[in-house]
């Protein structure tokens, strides 16, 4: 999701650790290691990594495009590649069959069957582009926090995950009870009381 739409989704993240110096490298290699890898014409069913914001679909880090002040911008993207059941149902059949008429048997064990259902994977995921999913962030590095645009489980996982192994440094979740937590004018007492609150369900 693009923080340029009309309607928006966040989540708001606290950075965890200091980047290396100098930042400016430390983010941009990073972000060269980790960048989308192509996969169409090829049998991977996934891929993930960054790309640029301005150019998602021909990602480049080689200048400083991502830098805005204290600001770095950049996206997520996670490229998909999705076959329907009964397309794969069809050429396992097919594929069966033809086995099944070479060796003049009457089946196929458990193992030869899932050889076959995978090989069909492949070979239909090699003609089938990927579909691809941008999620733009926007990273205050000074003030250590992040605000990635989207709030779906799958994509914020694959976000903390990767942010994880670019530059290492751990990326937490502020709901309410993080921001309250990490608060720096809680007492050791105030947040102990904090960990002891249990939610409350309102009936509507």
């Amino acid at each position: 999701m693009s923080f340029l739409s009309s309607l928006i989704s966040i989540t708001r993240y606290k950075v965890e650790g200091r980047l290396k110096a100098p930042v400016l490298e430390t983010v941009a290699a990073g972000l060269k290691k980790n960048a989308i890898s192509e996969i169409d014409d090829q049998s991977s069913e996934k891929a993930v990594g960054w790309t640029s914001f301005k150019k998602p679909y021909q990602p480049d880090f080689s200048g400083s495009d991502f830098v805005y002040g204290n600001y770095l911008v950049f996206s997520l993207r996670i490229d998909k590649k999705s076959i329907p059941p009964k397309v794969v149902k069809k050429y396992f059949m097919i594929e069966s069959t033809r086995r099944l008429a070479d060796s003049g048997r009457q089946q196929l064990s458990r193992n030869e069957n899932q050889i076959i259902r995978d090989q069909v994977i492949d070979r239909l995921n090699i003609k089938v582009p990927a579909t691809p999913h941008v999620y733009d962030l926007i990273w205050n590095y000074e003030n250590s926090v992040l605000w990635f645009f989207s709030n779906l489980k799958a994509s914020n996982e694959e976000l903390e995950t990767l942010f994880l192994r670019s530059f290492d440094l751990r990326l937490i979740r502020m709901v309410p009870y993080t921001a309250a937590h990490l608060a720096s004018d809680l007492t050791a007492a105030e947040k102990d009381i904090l960990i002891e609150i249990s939610p409350i369900k309102f009936a509507g």
